[in-house]
């Protein structure tokens, strides 16, 4: 993907904490490429008022504004259930494409299909990057991961929109200064916009979700050690525990880490949904690889946003007594002790690799 990209993040009404994930994400991972937000509701505020990093980045009022600061490209910077465009911001889309300017947009809705919008980059010789089309070709799992040598790691979580896709990239640089070769697999929009490449499993077909998920984790493991595979969802989600599970099935992680926000007690947007607790997380996650896999879940990774300091580490100290495993924050605190427990699972992995597979000898 271009690295010359320089985004004005379209936010219109919906700049926070949990309300612009992609514009997030963006902020947070590639912030060099961010020019300014747009959203006249924080307008006048910066990157790091709002969210609490990211900052200088400023948030304008208007796209006139966001174009003083010389953006290359618009990116649709949020993920809202459902994944659809709001026809509000028409205009504004169609003023970026009139300028030039690229567009790029994870939502379900394919802007690049929009005959106004297509249009409009073609007269001006813009682009409209669609991160969440499915390519074509996908096939069904057969369990192929099954022969990789390379250790997988799938983040799950209690909910959505809780830090799965978060959690292995703030581990990822960790398990590398371990001495460990790791890559990360997108299987979100989001993800696939800072990794640049991956794949958006929740736009596959569902026949398919899995076989997504065998090929990307097979093309991460390619020179790598460990490959770190974005969850989705949630196993108990009424509305997305479609994606979580062919995501297990396809992936067939070796082991996983729970993602959970303490303060949350049931599902976002479904309240009659009552969240369990860890530990009985930790069981359904674990029955639902056994037939497939025996797949542990090795660390807990949380998400304490919300909470003053000292709520977030009595937070983190509680997962670790009601666990007994590795627990932090990956974002407020030091990412290194969930590093530290896939890089020793690895390395017990393969220690036991090579008392089962012994080398061949030669008479």
């Amino acid at each position: 993907m271009a690295q010359s990209r320089r985004f004005l993040i379209l936010a219109e009404g919906s700049f926070g904490p949990l309300s612009s994930k992609t514009a997030n994400a963006c902020i947070r991972y590639v912030p060099d490429e961010v020019a300014a937000v747009l959203d006249s509701g924080t307008a006048g505020r910066t990157a790091q008022d709002v969210l609490g990093f990211g900052g200088n980045i400023p948030v304008v009022a208007s796209f006139a504004a966001g174009m003083a600061h010389k953006p290359t490209a618009l990116l649709i910077g949020i993920a809202p259930a459902g994944g659809q465009f709001p026809d509000a911001w028409r205009s504004i889309v169609g003023d970026a494409l009139r300028a030039g300017l690229d567009l790029w947009s994870g939502l379900h809705t394919v802007l690049g299909d929009d005959r106004e919008f297509a249009a409009l980059a073609a007269a001006s010789g813009a682009t409209i990057r669609d991160l969440r089309r499915a390519p074509t070709g996908l096939d069904v799992a057969s369990g192929r991961v099954r022969d990789l040598e390379a250790t997988v790691v799938l983040t799950v979580g209690t909910d959505c929109n809780i830090g799965k896709m978060t959690a292995q990239l703030q581990v990822q640089s960790s398990v590398r200064q371990l001495g460990h070769r790791v890559n990360f697999a997108a299987t979100g929009q989001t993800g696939i916009l800072v990794e640049g490449r991956g794949i958006a499993v929740d736009a596959v077909i569902a026949d398919f979700i899995a076989g997504a998920a065998e090929s990307l984790t097979i093309e991460a493991a390619e020179q790598a050690d460990i490959v770190l595979v974005e969850g989705q969802g949630s196993i108990i989600h009424p509305a997305y525990s479609g994606v979580t599970l062919g995501l297990m099935h396809g992936a067939l992680p070796h082991a996983m880490v729970l993602c959970a926000q303490p303060s949350r007690t049931t599902i976002h947007r479904n309240p009659w949904v009552q969240i369990p607790s860890l530990s009985e997380m930790i069981r359904l996650y674990e029955s639902a690889m056994e037939p497939l896999r025996p797949s542990p879940v090795i660390a807990i990774a949380l998400n304490t946003f919300d909470l003053d300091d000292r709520e977030a580490r009595e937070a983190v100290e509680r997962a670790r007594a009601e666990t007994g495993l590795p627990a932090t924050d990956p974002v407020r605190f030091e990412p290194l002790v969930i590093g530290e427990a896939i890089a020793a699972f690895h390395v017990e992995r393969m220690a036991e690799r090579k008392v089962l597979i012994p080398p061949a000898t030669f008479g």
